[in-house]
């Protein structure tokens, strides 16, 4: 699949603490599928943490929605671990990614919304000082 066919988009920059965190309001107008990729870094020794997918009909996200069947728990050994959570055809049109603390040990995470099947093509993903992307097609070996 080449990147024309998918959009990339961060939802949440790297941080670590015990507070909840909401990924940024994703648009799925155009696109049937998302795939909400969470890099861990650090996880503190007893926490019991976890993350999930919400959806609204607006990207205040004024009236969030769990989606059934997303909640993943993260145990305090899972440093260093990435987890996935897939959607085809959301619920509603605004989708993002929420991370449930325990308020009292710290998780450092990273998310990255992965857009797929868009209504229109190309996708442009670069956007300055944000992604840069690049595509090889039967690349060659050497020099890279």
């Amino acid at each position: 699949m080449p990147l024309t066919d998918r959009k990339h988009t961060i939802a949440l920059a790297y941080a670590s603490g015990t507070a909840d965190r909401s990924g940024a309001a994703l648009d799925m107008s155009g696109f049937q599928e998302v795939d909400i990729i969470v890099s861990l870094g650090a996880v503190e020794a007893g926490g019991t943490n976890s993350i999930k997918a919400q959806s609204d009909d607006n990207s205040s996200f004024s009236s969030a929605q769990d989606i059934a069947g997303t909640a993943q728990t993260i145990a305090d050994d899972d440093d260093s671990q990435v987890f996935i959570i897939h959607i085809a055809n959301p619920p509603e049109r605004y989708v993002r990614l929420y991370v449930d603390k325990d308020t009292s040990h710290a998780c450092a995470e990273t998310a990255v919304y992965v857009q797929h099947k868009p209504s229109v093509k190309p996708i442009t993903n670069d956007v300055a000082d944000t992604i840069t992307t690049e595509s090889h097609v039967w690349p060659a070996v050497g020099t890279a």
